[in-house]
């Protein structure tokens, strides 16, 4: 585990995602901006590898995975610096051969339906004491599978199941709420069986209770983090796209600057 306090981690994981996408002039930054202290939550307080599985659903969430594994010793901070390079194991959009998860979606959607495996499996094994994390975006509520593998896990009080919801309201096609009405998201989780909490995604404190408490719950726990795509750089540009962030030398030299600020 990391030697420092969860806030400035996810700073460093900004860092982090800042070099990996500037060679590229843009990338999927925004997901590492809202995801952030989500990820330093998981992978710096609650992951115990080799015991517990992690899952990250949406492929393009993978910048901020391998920020948060190379902080924890799971991936060669060396090998962040070939992100999205041709022929690099740190693909731009994870795949089957992504480092430092159990797991990672490419049809978004999907990842929930496998989490219940893992899940599944643990339980079957007399693995008790294991936790399954799924890493999920808002925009995936909207695909029917979700729903489908949310029913079935509660249905088999999967209790070491946990979502760990990015609600960012951001997708490719703009904001989730212009394409689709999914809230109120917690009383939807609840009335399929799920122990729900929702909070301030960018509060480390709030998100390090809550997983707390539904990881302690006998049903399925979700929670639901409410993010933004541009927190934690106060130099991207207003009209910043939260899903493809343009990030030319000059603005990732201001966003390093602003984050070393910080103690990134």
């Amino acid at each position: 585990m990391p030697d420092v306090a969860l806030p400035l981690l996810a700073d460093r994981i900004r860092a982090h995602a800042v070099r990996m996408v500037a060679p590229q002039g843009f990338g999927y930054l925004g997901q590492a901006l809202s995801g952030a202290e989500l990820f330093a939550v998981l992978y710096g307080w609650a992951l115990r590898p080799g015991t517990d599985a992690v899952v990250v659903s949406p492929g393009h969430y993978v910048v901020a995975a391998y920020a948060a594994a190379a902080e924890i010793g799971l991936v060669d901070p060396a090998l962040l610096a070939t992100y999205g390079r041709n022929d690099s194991t740190l693909e731009a959009i994870g795949t089957e051969r992504s480092p430092g998860m159990d797991l990672t979606g490419g049809s978004l959607g999907q990842g929930l339906s496998a989490a219940v495996g893992f899940a599944l499996s643990d339980r079957l094994r007399g693995r008790d004491d294991a936790v399954t994390y799924a890493v999920l975006s808002d925009g995936e509520m909207e695909e029917g599978q979700v729903w489908e593998a949310a029913l079935w896990a509660a249905h088999h009080r999967l209790g070491q199941l946990v979502v760990l919801l990015d609600a960012n309201n951001s997708q490719v096609d703009g904001p989730v709420d212009t394409i689709t009405t999914l809230e109120p998201l917690a009383a939807k989780w609840e009335s399929f069986g799920w122990a729900a909490r929702d909070v301030d995604g960018h509060d480390t404190d709030a998100l390090v209770d809550a997983l707390g408490a539904v990881t302690a719950d006998e049903r399925p726990g979700v929670v639901i983090a409410r993010t933004s795509t541009r927190h934690g750089l106060d130099c991207l540009p207003a009209d910043a796209d939260g899903h493809f962030i343009k990030l030319p030398q000059q603005l990732a030299t201001a966003a390093l600057a602003e984050l070393a600020a910080r103690g990134a």
